[in-house]
């Protein structure tokens, strides 16, 4: 079992005690409570919370149930008690009548017991799901209680827990369950469950206290007082994580020294004035402005750089190199592919080529004579600024002195695995994580809330935007008739089939299915088809690569690994296949593929003919909006938070409660909160944020320390 979750531990002896040492558990119990649930501890069965409450006060009668019923409460009695069929198909059968009617209810497990307890003759109350099967309808599984053990039984709203099938089949059912949270909330007090939020904030959002929240949690007095005890948790959750970020920020910039990057006025003012391809917009104006605020500050800059496709974030991002060449230090690059590796290496040598800067590149494709060049130049400073991928953090690369770091599309890489890039030096560069994956509010609020934020929220002038369409497979011949009209105006293509996972084998059969048949459908003196995937070395990406971008190959058939740093102003059509397989934000991601030039450009999205409700959603988003930041909120509300974020980053929380999709209105109060209290006691000492600051100090003592990680 993990440790306790955050913003919900509580210090107690009692809390400690082995659930063995319940009423109702025992040895045997407590061995399969703990390998199956993870419930070693009174804590950890307190923390056990129901996933859903049922209304008990409601009672029908069978003439009242109908197939539109889902779960079902009835009294009365059963007759015809039998066991029915063999082998799987064996279940026990009884009928529940009461003065209106009869219905049947079904048990497949648990029938040797069932066949001792349920007595014909007495009253019970029976609740359960409604099933219809051959036209007739019957309650599987319901549970069954002696209608004078109601009230001792939850009452009301009956809490529902979560339990393993192969426990239910062992005596450990959600009646036990209740019995037992019972059983454990009768032996606490509110001394067991200290108070950690300041009384003002209590007071403030009119939340109970922690107590009687997780007692009401399990075992509600009312539909209001449940409401009530979960509002409690999910702010106290979201509470303790902004205090926990926000004290986090605070270590950064008083503790972590900033080199001083006080010099523009050699290299980054002629590139500038000189160098630049274009025009820079307002917003990376604005972005340029914060950066050079930061790095002439003192302390170590820890800044998340979002904007959308082709907003130009990584002429941003050099600019904020040549600040660390004209200071007499280096600066690095780090993304999460090669082929993105590699684009930026080319870029960044072609816009420097007239200003004597030393740009190097590393990737794992980088070895023997020339690697070691590589490092040497990393090692006595002559080598500038350094592209690289996963390679950069390896044991063997040592900066000379490494004062700005780059990572680009930050939620590929863990915190861990970012640290190494600066764990060994003595000054701590500054770190500027860009993503061109738009972030809800609420996510950038709980991932990113230790770091500060700046936004391009404008795209280049001159930029069309796409237009996108939905082609199913019974228009593959309109779609054809499309993209040879694209040709004919010397436009080029993408077609991409999908990879469901980056880790996963390529799905080679399908995209060379789609291959043979492009060539099939596009006469091959008329049309070149390049094709590019994961399993073809460097050298030869590289070939179609510069096929594509000279103009040679007019459709280029691809997997997913055009997804980011392929930039060719002349690809005005993106076709993307099975759509339906992709994610919201990997087709918003493949779609700025094109757009990048001064033509129109088209996104085009073949799916199946029939898609599932998710998969409507999805498409119909894309055909609605090219707004990244909308784009985003719709995935989060599909998929959840902790798949939006990519691979889940260490040191994260998992609430228990909270619900990033739906609790963004608590999570802003939580943030408020937090942000009020700590402006005006700062170290948590004053006697009403002693508490606080007590739990607060008792949690990071027991963590891994990140202060120093973006």
């Amino acid at each position: 079992m993990d440790s306790p979750k955050f913003g919900l531990q509580i210090m107690s002896q009692v809390l400690d005690t082995k659930i063995m040492f319940l009423k109702g558990v025992g040895e045997k119990r407590a061995v399969l409570l703990r390998d199956h649930m993870g419930l070693d501890t009174f804590r950890d069965l307190l923390m056990y919370f129901p996933y859903r409450h049922e209304d008990r006060s409601v009672f029908l009668t069978v003439s009242d149930v109908n197939p539109g019923s889902n779960y079902v409460q009835l009294k009365g009695k059963f007759r015809n008690i039998q066991v029915v069929g063999g082998g799987r198909a064996k279940r026990l059968s009884a009928e529940l009548t009461d003065h209106t009617g009869v219905i049947e209810c079904v048990w497949f497990n648990g029938i040797s017991w069932l066949q001792k307890t349920i007595k014909e003759g007495a009253l019970y109350i029976v609740y359960g799901k409604l099933n219809v099967f051959n036209g007739k309808m019957n309650i599987s599984h319901p549970e069954v209680e002696l209608e004078t053990l109601e009230q001792q039984t939850g009452g009301k709203l009956q809490p529902m827990y979560s339990i393993p099938e192969k426990l239910k089949n062992r005596g450990i059912n959600n009646k036990l369950m209740v019995k037992l949270t019972s059983a454990l909330i009768g032996k606490l007090t509110s001394r067991d469950l200290p108070e950690i939020l300041p009384q003002k904030v209590l007071s403030a959002y009119r939340l109970p206290n922690r107590a009687e929240a997780l007692f009401s949690i399990h075992h509600p007095a009312s539909d209001q007082a449940l409401q009530s005890a979960k509002r409690r948790i999910k702010f106290e959750e979201l509470f303790l994580d902004q205090v926990r970020m926000l004290q986090t920020k605070k270590v950064r910039y008083t503790v972590s020294r900033g080199l001083i990057l006080k010099n523009i006025e050699g290299v980054f003012t002629e590139f500038y004035k000189k160098g630049m391809p274009f025009e820079l917009t307002d917003a990376q104006k604005r972005v340029l402005r914060e950066l050079r605020n930061d790095v002439l500050s003192g302390h170590q800059m820890n800044r998340l750089l979002q904007g959308d496709v082709g907003s130009g974030k990584t002429i941003v991002a050099l600019m904020g190199l040549l600040m660390a060449v004209d200071n007499g230090h280096q600066g690095c690059l780090m993304a999460p592919t090669e082929i993105l590796a590699r684009q930026h290496y080319k870029s960044f040598v072609e816009l420097l080529a007239p200003f004597n800067i030393e740009v190097g590149l590393l990737t794992g494709s980088v070895k023997g004579k020339e690697r070691k060049q590589v490092l040497k130049g990393i090692d006595d400073g002559s080598i500038q600024i350094l592209i690289g991928t996963h390679a950069l953090i390896e044991k063997t690369v040592q900066f000379k002195s490494l004062a700005f770091v780059v990572i680009d599309e930050q939620h590929r890489f863990g915190v861990e695995q970012r640290s190494k890039l600066w764990k060994s030096e003595s000054g701590a560069p500054h770190i500027l994580v860009m993503t061109a994956t738009p972030i809800p509010r609420t996510l950038s609020m709980t991932y990113y809330g230790d770091l500060d934020v700046s936004v391009i929220d404008e795209l280049p002038p001159g930029r069309k935007e796409i237009e996108t369409m939905h082609f199913t497979e019974n228009n593959r011949l309109k779609l054809f008739g499309f993209i040879k009209q694209q040709i004919k105006l010397g436009r080029q293509v993408y077609i991409v089939y999908p990879l469901i996972e980056e880790s996963e084998k390529l799905d080679l059969n399908n995209l060379m299915e789609g291959y043979h048949g492009l060539q099939r459908d596009f006469s091959k003196s008329e049309y070149t088809i390049g094709m590019v995937h994961g399993r073809m070395n460097q050298e030869e990406k590289d070939f179609e690569m510069k096929r594509f971008v000279d103009k040679k190959t007019n459709i280029l058939v691809s997997t997913t690994v055009i997804e980011v740093g392929v930039n060719v102003p002349n690809a005005s059509v993106m076709v993307i296949e099975n759509a339906e397989r992709f994610g919201l934000a990997q087709l918003h991601q493949l779609r700025g593929r094109v757009g990048r030039g001064e033509f129109q450009s088209y996104c085009v999205l073949v799916t199946t003919n029939r898609l599932s409700n998710d998969g409507k959603t999805r498409i119909q988003t894309m055909l609605q909006t090219n707004d990244g930041f909308r784009i985003a909120e719709v995935d989060m509300l599909l998929r959840g938070p902790g798949e939006i974020e990519g691979t889940r980053q260490s040191g994260r929380p998992i609430y228990l409660l909270a619900d990033l999709k739906s609790d963004g209105k608590i999570l802003e109060a939580a943030r408020a909160s937090a942000i009020q209290i700590l402006e005006s006691d700062p170290e948590l000492s004053n006697p009403e944020n002693l508490a606080l600051g007590v739990f607060m100090k008792n949690w990071k003592e027991s963590s891994v320390d990140w202060s120093k990680v973006s």
